[in-house]
């Protein structure tokens, strides 16, 4: 029995583990950012903004590949409120990298700070120069990166559980070798015994 309907699609599984390498490690870019006035904190800036749009792009072919085809579903015995927490933290995530990239680009634009992408990629204001909107955007980035770093960490616990604990197929659906292992399974259980295997 073929269970490749249990499987994130290949792309899905590809950009998940990209963005989450490239969450990451803004997060702790930011945190770097915020934590030093040396040299490093233009490196960091500079490696910061490109980061940023690119999540920002990643997370819209991302959208697109959810809307176009459907997540596995989840285990039939999951509670209610488990299921509702797990929809409603998949999609607080979206909103996330979504809104702190374009939240990031509107404050710089407030602030008059160029968005670099380098190679000479400059991308246009988003929002007009004043300082008072500067100064609430960066707070809002500061909160919406607390958030973004909370709820990365509910999501790594609950994919524990699932892999650990429950043992139910969940965080297996997300994995580059899942897929593999699911058609194996379902090969030596339709596969006839032959003798001298």
């Amino acid at each position: 029995m073929n269970r490749d309907h249990e499987m994130f699609s290949l792309p899905a599984r590809v950009l998940h583990w990209l963005m989450a390498a490239m969450i990451l490690t803004m997060l702790f870019v930011g945190a770097g950012m915020v934590a030093t006035v040396s040299d490093k904190h233009t490196w960091l800036l500079a490696l910061h903004k490109p980061l940023g749009i690119a999540i920002l792009a990643l997370a819209v072919l991302r959208l697109l590949l959810r809307l176009a085809r459907k997540p596995p579903p989840l285990p039939a015995d999951m509670a209610p409120l488990q299921r509702f927490a797990a929809l409603a933290s998949h999609w607080l995530l979206y909103a996330l990298m979504f809104a702190l990239p374009l939240v990031g680009w509107a404050m710089l634009s407030a602030g008059g700070y160029p968005v670099s992408l380098g190679a000479g990629v400059q991308l246009p204001p988003i929002a007009p120069f004043d300082a008072s909107v500067f100064a609430t955007l960066r707070w809002l980035h500061r909160a919406l990166a607390y958030l973004l770093f909370a709820t990365v960490l509910m999501h790594l616990g609950a994919a524990l559980y699932h892999g650990l604990i429950r043992r139910d197929g969940v965080l297996r659906s997300m994995t580059w070798r899942g897929r593999a292992r699911e058609v194996a399974t379902a090969d030596s259980q339709t596969r006839p015994v032959v003798p001298g295997d």
